[in-house]
């Protein structure tokens, strides 16, 4: 399987980067995870194509991870011309997010009608889901946002992804990296602790109770990109928009 860093900037365009997506193709299933404002505009200068992608998993409610599902949509509806389902994986309120957004922007987009199903499925805590040859258990975590933010561990061709999404340190997070062959974590600061972001010197504070085979660090603020040559990259890898992981 291939992941590529679609975008991994925080909300505000740090280092010019865009805003968090990893697309995800494997045997069995080709995904994203998380879908912020500019994926679409990630997913064109990559050369890859939205009509590929089964399902999109997200972690949380905010623009910087769900922006960007109304722009899939009007591509799917007028230049991919999709005919084949397109399954979105959220918190609860996702579709009801999902319909406000697309209204505010492409008003009467939904009611003229698409040429394919969309569907909702909300996460489950702990409940493990089988979609579209991809299992995703969702572990809450803390990111306010309006509703349940969620880390997700993914089991697809016999390996583990696991992503944090945004949140501060939350005693899960090493349930949701253990053995994991790439642990993707966000680290919007350096050693500015919040409570609802990970920062680089909690993160390594707590290194090895991740026990993952790789960790990716992710979603850097200024403060953060500022530091990166602070970083053990013994331990650590360096998120980039286009980097492409081979597992």
């Amino acid at each position: 399987m291939q992941l590529t860093v679609v975008g991994c900037g925080d909300a505000f365009g740090a280092g010019n980067r865009l805003q968090t997506c990893y697309f995800v193709r494997s045997e069995t299933s080709t995904f994203l995870i998380d879908c912020g404002a500019t994926t679409l505009i990630g997913l064109s200068r990559l050369g890859l194509s939205p009509n590929d992608i089964d399902t999109v998993f997200v972690s949380h409610l905010h623009g910087d991870h769900i922006g960007g599902l109304p722009w899939l949509l009007i591509h799917a509806k007028y230049i991919g011309l999709r005919t084949r389902p397109l399954v979105i994986v959220g918190p609860k309120t996702t579709e009801e997010r999902f319909i406000t957004l697309t209204e505010a922007v492409y008003p009467g987009t939904l009611a003229s009608g698409v040429n394919f199903d969309l569907v909702f499925v909300e996460h489950q805590e702990q409940v493990p889901l089988e979609m579209n040859g991809v299992s995703v258990t969702p572990f809450e975590v803390h990111h306010p946002s309006g509703a349940p933010p969620y880390a997700m561990r993914f089991g697809i061709d016999g390996k583990t992804v696991s992503f944090t999404g945004d949140t501060g340190w939350v005693d899960v997070l090493p349930e949701v990296s253990r053995g994991a062959d790439l642990f993707i974590s966000e680290c919007f600061q350096y050693d500015l602790e919040m409570a609802m972001h990970l920062d680089y010197k909690t993160i390594d504070a707590n290194y090895e109770s991740l026990a993952a085979k790789r960790v990716l660090l992710t979603h850097m603020g200024q403060e953060m990109l500022d530091a990166r040559g602070k970083v053990d990259l013994a331990r650590y890898e360096l998120a980039e928009d286009g980097m492409v992981i081979d597992l």
